[in-house]
């Protein structure tokens, strides 16, 4: 079995559709599909995952991938091809692991359906045939280019193809030639190849894909037609798993010695009105204040941790007499939350955690039992312990505060 590395590149600034990467297709994130495509091969590559940001980032450790390295901003460009993306990747490989794989396979996040086995047949006819460089998925052309044409103006066109066949242009279909496009599914390439500055080399073998798995996600109205898709039942594809089947949930610690809320979207609706100053103001749940209350009364700590340094979240947390963590940035809250545990002495497995968004995803794994309001993202939901039955600012808090309250009376 070779040595394999099923590199997806992703990253952040999308300006097609924004977060595109995370954004949740039939209700996963879009990365999660090729995450899959990786994860579920009969030839188990390493699934790495090349990007610049860190929601992209802690999105696709929950569904499986490694992130070994962050993506440089100088190769996160609008501009940037994928060259260099791969050649940071195998030569990081090199100088920190001293690994080299033997097939490097390209997974792209924006070519999600996949046929199940479409990664070993693509790894299966690089390996027989040596002449190789690479293997490309590719369909039959939903266009054919005997039938195009250049056309500056005002001067006469003229075919696109120059060919031996007497006005192509003017043949039905069936008389020209087949031809064929290249889809984002897959690549399979040799290191030597990406090294020695292409992504295919001069000789490519391809791997015929049925049109029926063709979607590449440009912008919204192939976002719908992609969620259309994904409701017909006949269409076979490759699908991400839950991260943490049921067996695996974890319940709310008999001794609660810490309780973790983020603020955004737990303690408010996610929603903020800004007046012409830019004074912020947010909209909370009294009913979330007697939650807190009652577990304050029963002797369970607890803190808001966010990542706004904004004096509405000060102004909250100091309202409901707790203390506040805030200010941290989007990638940095599972290490203040580690810290902290550490600096006090708390023991992870006592503590509870409840959040709405990506940036929570990373604390989850540290933790006894990580919650989700119930209008959390999908990824978050996907990956919570206990999702609750109520909101973000709309009663979440108190109920869970009620859940701690009846564990710790029993």
């Amino acid at each position: 079995m070779p040595n394999l590395l099923a590199l997806i590149p992703a990253r952040g600034g999308s300006k097609g559709i924004p977060g595109k990467n995370i954004k949740p297709l039939g209700g996963i994130p879009l990365i999660a599909y090729s995450i899959a495509a990786g994860l579920q091969a009969g030839c188990r590559p390493r699934v790495v995952v090349s990007t610049d940001d860190e929601e992209i980032a802690a999105v696709a450790r929950v569904y499986g991938a490694e992130v070994p390295f962050m993506r440089p901003a100088e190769f996160a460009q609008d501009a940037t091809l994928d060259l260099p993306v791969f050649q940071h990747a195998l030569d990081w490989f090199v100088k920190h692991e001293g690994w080299t794989p033997d097939i490097v396979i390209q997974l792209r996040p924006t070519s999600p359906f996949r046929p199940a086995g479409m990664l070993d047949e693509a790894v299966r006819i690089l390996r027989e045939n040596a002449g190789a460089a690479s293997v490309r998925g590719i369909v039959p052309a939903g266009q054919n280019p005997y039938k195009m044409w250049r056309a500056p103006s005002g001067i006469p066109m003229t075919p696109l193809l120059e060919t031996e066949i007497s006005e192509a242009y003017n043949q039905p279909r069936q008389a020209l030639p087949p031809t064929f496009w290249q889809t984002g599914h897959i690549d399979a390439i040799r290191p030597a190849v990406i090294l020695g500055g292409s992504m295919s080399g001069p000789v490519i073998y391809p791997l015929h894909i049925d049109p029926v798995y063709t979607v590449d996600l440009d912008n919204l109205l192939d976002w719908e037609r992609a969620e259309w898709r994904l409701r017909d039942p006949d269409l076979e594809i490759v699908a991400p798993r839950t991260p943490h089947p049921a067996s695996e949930k974890r319940p709310i610690p008999n001794s609660v010695a810490l309780l973790v809320f983020d603020f955004d979207g737990v303690m408010t609706d996610n929603t903020a009105w800004v007046d012409e100053n830019g004074l912020e103001s947010v909209q909370v749940s009294r009913g979330d204040g007697m939650g807190v209350e009652l577990l304050k009364k029963a002797g369970v700590p607890m803190m808001v941790f966010s990542s706004e340094a904004n004096p509405v979240v000060a102004a909250r947390a100091r309202k409901l007499g707790i203390p506040v963590v805030s200010g941290i940035g989007i990638g940095d809250k599972a290490a203040r939350l580690a810290a902290l545990l550490a600096e006090q002495g708390i023991d992870p497995a006592n503590v509870v955690y409840l959040g709405n968004d990506l940036n929570d995803l990373p604390c989850f794994p540290l933790v006894g039992c990580a919650v989700a309001v119930a209008d959390a993202v999908p990824s978050v939901l996907a990956q919570a312990d206990i999702v609750l039955t109520q909101s973000g600012g709309r009663g979440a808090v108190r109920e869970l505060c009620e859940m701690i309250l009846e564990r710790i009376h029993r």
